[in-house]
């Protein structure tokens, strides 16, 4: 059996705080976090690469030093309420509960919530709520959120979704833009939304955030 432990220990040391991030409850969390329960059971083995991890219908799991950069740029605290968008198996969900008060946590695979859901409960991971929904839709009758995360590229963040940040709140999604995306952190102010750059990432453009496609005769 792989020494997941030192596998968790190294994904932190070279992949996460070689990018900057220093805040101790992300380290704290993902040296907790067993990445490998919340993979699919035929790709533990590459758990810890740092990549994205594909899965069916153009989805990933963000690699380890994406997620951890949106969670610092976040600046997430103890009593907060977090959604997570298109939580997969549940790692990003089981990351930030380590961190926060509650998380909701959408996913639109019916398979990958059922599994996440589980995963979850098997490690007693007590304050996530997993609801399978489409993505863009959100969990509204859950909010207003402190913090969002989207866990895959968009073009556009619906407003449906914007609607459920607190004002004063913080949402982080990859803009999907030419060959590299860029990471960028919404604050609500007043009710309006003010983006501000944090750092390069990519990822594929999740259901739903996806431009419409002006039609053309």
């Amino acid at each position: 059996m792989p020494d997941f432990t030192a596998r968790r220990r190294m994904m932190v040391d070279t992949q996460v705080r070689p990018s900057d991030v220093t805040k101790f409850p992300i380290i704290d969390a993902m040296l907790r976090v067993p990445r490998e329960v919340y993979v699919p059971a035929d790709r533990i083995e590459a758990a810890y690469v740092g990549e994205n991890m594909s899965l069916a219908d153009g989805r990933v799991i963000l690699e380890p030093r994406t997620l951890a950069k949106m969670l610092d740029a976040l600046n997430l605290h103890r009593s907060d309420a977090v959604l997570d968008l298109g939580c997969a198996y549940g790692y990003s969900a089981a990351v930030i509960a380590d961190m926060v008060e509650a998380v909701v946590a959408i996913e639109e695979d019916e398979a990958m919530a059922r599994e996440s859901e589980t995963a979850l409960g098997d490690q007693g991971v007590a304050n996530v709520a997993v609801l399978q929904a489409p993505l863009a839709e959100g969990a509204p009758k859950h909010g207003p959120y402190d913090a969002i995360v989207i866990e895959g590229a968009v073009e556009i963040v619906p407003d449906a979704i914007l609607a459920q940040l607190k004002d004063g709140g913080r949402i982080a999604a990859i803009f999907a833009e030419g060959a590299l995306g860029v990471v960028r952190i919404g604050y609500k102010i007043d009710g309006a939304m003010s983006w501000r750059f944090a750092f390069n990432a990519g990822a594929p453009v999740l259901p739903g955030f996806a431009k419409a496609q002006a039609f053309a005769f």
